[in-house]
């Protein structure tokens, strides 16, 4: 049953008090209406603090209790008078949902990000993975850059629109949504399916893309237009069992093994589509020259497999993008250290380009282990691959037009995203949906799930400005 909360806005002296006494934050207060630039710096320190807060609060997927985030994201904007409310599917798994309205004559965006993280391990953290500590420029915390960083500077957005009283030709929906880092029916597909009226929209904002520095430089923004599809294949080895001290020809572990080798040292064919040779053909152009040469070499037939090898050394990331990816994942099998045993069982971690053959790629597998003790099971279920969005769209135009502004002699890049994301149930209704994310370099894209996850607050300072000046471009009435 679908709860949703609709409380009356606090007065704004209560919700001030409220939110210094919970969170330790000395909110700025709302600001006249001005024809000039917004107050970038002052946008940075707000958007910080928010996020810091929503750090401080443990999200972490299983359980989620994200409508702990919503509720303190909603106190803000009741302080603001900005119409909110949360939709919960399942206790404790609140979707916070604002909107201001236009004038109707356009279509609606959507800001959204999820505001769930995955878990930690907090003895290999050096800070407090929960304590959202600002220390050398950057917060750090687990969420801060998966996802409560994009959810703290598309708030950040909207407030901004409604306190310089932008007019607007588009309502401007804000949402922030549970349940992405587990497959939970408790978000994104809650609201897609069952109160779709609350966020339909023409284009929507949401995670995965990247304001790339390199060297201290800006060198591209990558926007994600479209994402891997995740699937899971299973390998199943059987044997008989026995007693540990009689090898045994048909082990089910030693068979598995194997095939795991096999699979994990295959490299599925390289398979540009219209995102990635529009991503290398672009990068080639803000690229040193021999990195340059090796994407300008990816479809030239004598050249593309040295050039192949040297960006998998290079860059992981890149090689993924090129072709559909298989990662052994888990192994399982066996319960005493002195008995052989029946069965032994491995997943692979699957992620396959939008338009991959399945069951052609799990018969390529089946060939290449070649053994008829492992069985190679095929998924029963998963999401459909959807249409890329357009890297032509006034919704694109307008990101680039931002990032021209603000990261000038960078490039705009369409991104296909080797992870998951919320935005695939959108692009199956017709969204043109894109990702965007912070500025990170290498090692920052290194701890997102991992330890010392961190934000750049400079960073989000630039992020707020790009997607405001995107935002009303498409958005605000001329």
């Amino acid at each position: 049953m679908t709860r949703i909360h609709t409380t009356k806005p606090l007065p704004a002296a209560l919700s001030l008090f409220l939110l210094a006494a919970l969170f330790n934050i000395a909110p700025i207060a709302g600001q006249q209406i001005r024809r000039d630039e917004p107050d970038w710096s002052q946008a940075r320190e707000e958007a910080v603090q928010i996020l810091s807060g929503m750090i401080k609060i443990d999200t972490s997927n299983p359980p989620g209790n994200e409508t702990k985030v919503a509720q303190y994201l909603k106190a803000i904007l009741d302080r603001e008078v900005v119409p909110s409310e949360i939709v919960e599917m399942e206790p404790g798994r609140g979707n916070l949902v604002a909107r201001l309205r236009g004038n109707g004559k356009k279509r609606p965006i959507l800001l959204m990000g999820h505001t769930d993280v995955v878990g930690v391990e907090r003895d290999k953290w050096t800070v407090d993975p929960f304590g959202g500590i600002m220390k050398d420029g950057y917060v750090y915390g687990r969420g801060a850059s998966d996802n409560k960083g994009n959810v703290a500077a598309y708030l950040q957005v909207l407030l901004l629109l409604h306190r310089r009283k932008v007019p607007l030709q588009r309502d401007v929906i804000f949402v922030a949504q549970a349940g992405e880092e587990s497959a939970s029916k408790a978000g994104i597909r809650c609201l897609v399916a069952q109160h779709w009226d609350k966020i339909a929209c023409e284009f929507a904002l949401d995670e995965g893309g990247v304001i790339f520095s390199r060297d201290g430089k800006v060198q591209y923004v990558g926007i994600a237009a479209t994402e891997k599809v995740p699937r899971g294949i299973r390998l199943v080895a059987r044997g008989k069992p026995g007693h540990g001290s009689v090898p045994r020809p048909d082990n089910a572990i030693t068979h598995l093994a194997a095939a795991v080798a096999k699979v994990g040292t295959y490299q599925p064919p390289m398979r540009l589509n219209d995102t990635t040779r529009t991503f290398f053909a672009r990068l080639a152009t803000v690229s040193p020259p021999d990195e340059a040469r090796l994407f300008e070499q990816l479809e030239d037939p004598v050249q593309t497999l040295a050039a192949q090898d040297k960006i998998r050394a290079m860059n992981l990331v890149f090689d993924s993008m090129m072709r559909t990816s298989i990662s052994p994942t888990i192994i399982q099998g066996g319960f005493r250290s002195n008995v052989i045993p029946a069965e032994a069982e491995a997943t692979l971690d699957v992620r396959a380009l939008p338009d991959e053959d399945i069951p052609a790629l799990v018969e390529t597998l089946r060939k290449l282990i070649d053994d008829p003790a492992v069985e190679v099971i095929g998924p029963s279920s998963g999401r459909s691959s959807v249409p890329p969005s357009s890297a032509a769209s006034e919704m694109f135009l307008a990101l680039e037009h931002a990032q021209a502004a603000v990261f000038p002699g960078a490039v705009t890049l369409p991104l296909l995203l080797t992870g998951a994301t919320d935005m695939a149930p959108l692009r199956a209704k017709g969204v043109q949906a894109y990702g965007l994310g912070n500025l990170k370099t290498i090692e920052d894209m290194g701890r997102v799930h991992g330890n010392d996850e961190r934000a750049s607050v400079d960073g989000l300072g630039k992020f707020i400005e790009l997607v405001y000046r995107a935002v009303t471009e498409i958005a605000a009435d001329p």
